[in-house]
């Protein structure tokens, strides 16, 4: 069976005794073929124990040994062993030697996009996690550093660009047309940060100087074409590199960055020292090809992936059981990099949303994992696609296979769902970085950062050292916080609170749970920051002082926070704060900013929510209160559908929306985020038994009513938003589309020919694609021949722009068009879509599985066309496969009728022959849960 011979690791494990300590050095050499690949590899070998003769075991996938010397000397076929996943040097030298190899490989016929690969007429490499064993047989584990050398010979019409990491110091003409380079990378790295590219390409070339005075050259690397679309990518790149300098006095180390975009990319973008290459959705913008979420995308990835410089290159983690150390790290500076750069209660709502949207639903499913796994099966290279407009956007690298949604395109919170298994890692592990800055402020942040960086600059290490820097640099008490990376799931906070008018107190009492986990039945209290402020009946926050807890008087300081907010440190499974000269009853504002990734219940009532709503100082919490009410409403309503009841909306909530979208003082993006309503994947997760048609139902009556309730109001919006200006990726512009294309999302539920002329005369008028894009998809609701003839339109301008006509592909297959399955079957056939191709995967496929009312269909169909996709893109590229399986993931959440039915696709996709390690452990523990 296939499942024997599943490499199963586990953290318990501990480190394996291999024996290579540490290689300098090693030297490689790639001879470029058109057919085949010949890669030479020269290392020094250093055992562990000096003196010591057991065997060398080499990791290795899908290569041809050519020859193999130790010291010079030919090894004989009984002096080494070799199979599908190793080779195994039976009686090494006891000393150090010398190991040289020479392997075949096969760029041009690898379709996993892992390791060396040919794509677009380009040579491109993808090591993390485990890519570098597909091009020589090395130890492939991230703990093993080493400098390198690479020399690259190819024929110099074909690739006249040859790029590797660190810096380049030789090239020149070889006989038959040929050319090599040597590439030579100061820093130690370990395999996975090697990276190789080759190929006809085009730099924008720029200059960053460091703020100690050096220059450094900049490159971004596309085809000819695409050169124009790089200037917001080099725009990016020189902003994370002066906000790095700024913020954690970080300076870049070599005198070359270079950046490459590439179309077939199983990722957003890797983070190879000095040498990122990106997936071209991630690089290439202007306004007419690329919406405000591509622009805001750019932003942060090519951030996310600078920052990794040294968060990740410089310090990287032990194993791959410590991936948040420079993941969940790096996502949170890349968070608050764009914050700096945009709106950032705006940036905190969005990266919230995802985070409930993906990872809490994985963390109440059956691959539910810790921060830091215990275990798992295959380790594979992903990446995120999120954004929040109207767009996909990619994130990011390599995680654990296991589940996790993944939105390509949002479209007024519609989402579409393909699996990535990056939120634990990834957003999860941010939010645990950003309880250590709530804890201790940003200044002490920042001297925790500085003392990391003193001591594992180099190193291979693990959380927690960074927990050790981060407590040693502020003589912090952080007691169990260190169960965040350990125990799965996502703890459920209670609160209830109560006020002595005589004696003016005002008293929190917090319980706290964590729900069962597979593999975790019983858990321990978390450490949960709380953010808190108390708001008087003015709406001003009321001064803390003091506060009563554990039996002890604690003074209170703001540390750094907004307004009179403290943080409270809740650590049991039951306490009690007691705050003392409280005037009055006050209304408390909890979780300011999103303190803590939990749930949380309290005794608000709607009354004190809708007061937070007008006056909260806390920007995400009036927010937050927002979207209480209308969870509330929608869940009500859900109840109401199922029970056969009319639908009426609840005329308070009504007015709330019309407040906000009328408030001047606001800010206009914030204003599009607090008139959205959650998503339907949100309401689902709230149920005891998901109901995909009651929730779609209900939230697309209480839209329609507020488009038809406050239909002047949007139509005014639409029309006061209007520019025809020249467009600028700025916030006030940024804004000013936001919610002017909200409001036309909601006109575009409306049955109204005079909607549909308003919208068609966007769709004709707008100079960008955001303003474009958005009246497509307002007149994308409504089949009929408008529709068809805007879809055909739009296609036929763009057909020739890839990331374009993904865009499209992508509206289309999210359709709530009853039966839209058989649409997609037959977009399967267009000359524009290749199954080989991630991005037309998700875009379509993916797309598909974000329509609940679809994919989720009583007859099974949904079900039955991504069984049939994922066995099929199996044999093509295990990674996107394994996203798309994702879907299934929660199969048990639904009635019963659909729980068959996803069940039979479960058992049909594990039956498939030569099935992947990484789908079958998504498909085998799904079906287990």
């Amino acid at each position: 069976m296939f499942q024997s011979s599943v490499a199963f690791r586990s953290l318990s494990q501990g480190i394996v005794n291999y024996r290579i300590t540490h290689c300098r050095w090693i030297d490689l050499k790639f001879t470029l073929g058109e057919e085949k690949t010949f890669v030479s590899s020269k290392i020094v070998v250093s055992p562990r124990l000096q003196g010591s003769s057991s065997p060398l075991v080499l990791d290795g996938a899908d290569l041809k040994l050519i020859s193999l010397h130790v010291n010079g000397k030919e090894l004989k076929n009984e002096d080494f062993h070799v199979d599908s996943r190793h080779l195994t040097l039976t009686s090494p030298p006891s000393e150090k030697f010398t190991l040289e190899i020479v392997t075949e490989i096969y760029p041009q016929a690898n379709t996993s996009l892992e390791g060396l690969y040919k794509t677009s007429g380009n040579f491109c490499t993808q090591c993390e996690a485990e890519g570098f064993r597909k091009i020589t047989f090395y130890q492939d584990r991230p703990d093993i550093m080493a400098k390198y050398t690479c020399r690259i010979e190819a024929d110099k019409s074909l690739y006249p660009v040859l790029l590797s990491n660190g810096n380049l110091i030789d090239q020149g003409d070889l006989e038959g047309g040929k050319h090599y380079v040597i590439w030579e990378d100061p820093h130690v790295k370990p395999c996975y940060l090697f990276a190789l590219v080759a190929g006809q390409l085009e730099s924008r070339d720029d200059t960053f100087v460091t703020r100690s005075g050096r220059k450094v050259a900049l490159r971004i690397w596309t085809p000819a074409q695409d050169l124009p679309k790089t200037a917001h990518a080099m725009y990016s790149l020189k902003a994370a590199m002066k906000w790095d300098e700024d913020v954690f006095g970080l300076e870049y180390d070599l005198d070359l960055f270079n950046i490459v975009a590439v179309p077939d990319f199983n990722m957003g973008a890797m983070e190879n020292k000095s040498l990122n290459i990106f997936n071209s959705k991630l690089v290439l913008a202007s306004p007419e090809t690329a919406t405000d979420a591509d622009y805001a995308a750019i932003l942060g990835v090519i951030g996310h992936e600078y920052f990794h410089n040294w968060t990740g290159n410089r310090v990287t983690c032990r194993d791959w059981f410590q991936l948040s150390l420079k993941e969940g790290l790096t996502v949170f500076r890349d968070q608050e990099f764009s914050s700096d750069m945009g709106s950032r209660t705006v940036k905190r709502i969005s990266d919230v949303s995802k985070l409930r949207t993906y990872q809490f639903p994985q963390d109440a499913g059956p691959m539910a994992h810790p921060v830091r796994p215990h275990s798992y099966i295959k380790v594979k290279a992903h990446a995120l696609f999120s954004n929040d407009g109207m767009s996909v956007a990619l994130h990011h690298t390599v995680l654990f296979v296991l589940p996790v949604f993944l939105h390509i395109l949002t479209i007024d919170q519609h989402f579409f769902l393909v699996s990535f298994p990056y939120e634990q890692v990834y957003e999860k592990g941010a939010e645990v970085v950003r309880m250590y800055k709530t804890l201790l402020g940003s200044s002490g942040f920042r001297k925790g950062m500085d003392l990391y960086f003193k001591r594992h600059d180099g190193q291979a290490v693990t959380c927690e050292d960074f927990f050790a820097a981060m407590r040693d640099a502020n003589g912090a008490d952080f007691s169990n916080f260190l169960i965040w990376y350990s125990q799965a799931g996502t703890p459920r906070l209670k609160v209830t609170s109560t006020y002595n008018a005589e004696a003016k107190t005002y008293s929190l009492k917090f319980s706290q749970e964590v729900p069962a986990t597979p593999g975790q039945p019983v858990k321990e209290p978390m450490f949960i920051p709380v953010a808190l402020g108390l708001l008087g009946s003015n709406g001003n926050d009321i001064p803390i002082n003091s506060v009563y807890h554990d039996g002890k008087l604690e003074i209170i300081t703001s540390n750094g926070q907004p307004g009179h907010t403290t943080i409270l440190r809740v650590t049991k499974k039951e306490e009690e704060f007691v705050f003392n000269d409280i005037p009055e009853r006050p209304v408390p504002s909890m979780l300011r900013g999103y303190s803590a990734p939990v749930r949380m219940d309290s005794d608000l009532t709607d009354a004190d929510l809708y007061f937070l709503l007008a006056n909260d100082c806390d920007e995400f919490n009036r927010w937050e209160a927002g979207q209480i009410l209308a969870r509330k409403l929608m869940l009500s309503l859900v109840s109401d559908f199922q029970q056969n009841k009319p639908l009426v909306l609840n005329q308070k909530f009504l007015h709330g929306v019309k407040s906000i979208l009328g408030d001047s003082s606001l800010d206009k993006e914030f204003i599009a985020k607090a008139i959205t309503l959650p998503g339907e994947g949100e309401i689902m997760d709230m149920m005891e038994v998901a109901d995909p048609d009651a929730v779609h139902s209900v939230r697309s009556f209480i839209r329609k009513q507020l488009a038809s309730e406050l239909k002047q109001e949007f139509i005014d919006t639409v029309k006061s938003n209007r520019s025809s200006e020249a467009y600028e990726f700025d916030h006030p512009n940024l804004a000013r589309r936001a919610l002017k294309n909200i409001a036309l999302a909601y006109l575009g539920t409306l049955e109204d020919e005079a909607i549909t002329e308003l919208a068609l005369h966007e769709y004709k008028t707008a100079t960008n694609l955001t303003e474009q894009f958005a009246a497509l998809v307002a007149l994308d609701q409504k089949p009929g021949q408008t529709r068809d003839e805007v879809l055909a339109d739009f296609y036929d301008k763009w057909q020739h722009d890839f990331l374009v006509v993904n865009k499209w592909f992508a509206l289309q297959a999210m359709s709530d068009v009853p039966g839209n399955v058989e649409n997609v079957r037959e977009l399967l056939n267009h000359p524009a879509f290749d199954m080989r191709n991630p991005n037309k995967v998700y875009s379509l496929i993916g797309g598909f599985c974000g329509s609940p009312v679809n994919f989720h269909s009583k007859d099974g169909s949904g079900y039955k066309f991504l069984g049939e996709m994922v066995v099929q893109l199996d044999k093509i590229n295990p990674q996107v496969a394994s996203r798309m399986v994702s879907a299934f993931s929660r199969w048990k959440r639904y009635d019963e009728t659909r729980q068959s039915l996803a069940k039979a696709q479960l058992e049909m996709i594990l039956a498939a022959n030569g099935l992947s390690e990484n789908v079958f452990e998504i498909a085998s523990k799904s079906l287990a849960a």
